[in-house]
């Protein structure tokens, strides 16, 4: 009974270590202030490698580049 005890103990710490050294690693920077077009409020956020992007109320999807906050493209769903 105590050699499983210890087992799974021992298994929770693994775990525990391999998310906590997972979810720590390449941590992406956001941009430290998102600017959106007027009157656009966001429903959601999403990066990837070189870009962000923000879903709005509107229905669209601003892509922005991450280095230079520039919008670059935007995707109305329909």
């Amino acid at each position: 009974m105590t050699v499983l005890t210890t087992v799974m103990i021992v298994g929770v710490v693994i775990v525990i270590g391999l998310l906590v050294t997972r979810l720590s690693r390449d941590t992406p920077v956001l941009p430290d202030q998102i600017i959106l077009p007027d009157g656009a409020k966001p429903l959601a956020f999403t990066q990837g490698t070189g870009w962000y992007a923000v879903v709005t109320d509107a229905d669209e999807i601003l892509i922005f580049d991450r280095l230079t906050g520039a919008l670059k493209q935007t995707v109305v769903v329909e």
